[in-house]
């Protein structure tokens, strides 16, 4: 077993989720919006890609969607945020899990 890509997947969502963390008083526009919903299928496209792609990514992505089409781009916003980082943690896993089988 390999502690070092363990370690580091662990790094790596501490750090996305610390990022996370930092919140501002500011409400999201619709600019801000389009700019995660762009990251986020950015990611989901390259955890597809690796055939690593959650199970729920795609159903968040859509309710985010459906947010901004009734202008609550505050939430569409934090669901889109929550898509692309799923996806950038199904893209670490995939990284981490490459070698996994049986011992």
């Amino acid at each position: 077993m390999n502690h070092a890509k363990i370690y580091a997947s662990i790094a790596l969502a501490g750090i996305l989720l610390s990022g996370c963390a930092s919140s501002g008083s500011t409400a999201a526009t619709q600019a801000d919006y389009n700019a995660a919903l762009a990251d986020a299928k950015k990611s989901l496209t390259l955890a597809k890609k690796a055939r690593f792609e959650w199970r729920d990514s795609g159903k968040i992505l859509r309710k985010a969607q459906k947010a901004a089409k009734e202008g609550s781009f505050g939430a569409a916003t934090r669901l889109a945020n929550k898509a692309k980082r799923q996806g950038d943690l199904a893209i670490a896993q995939s990284k981490a899990q490459a070698n996994a089988g049986p011992r």
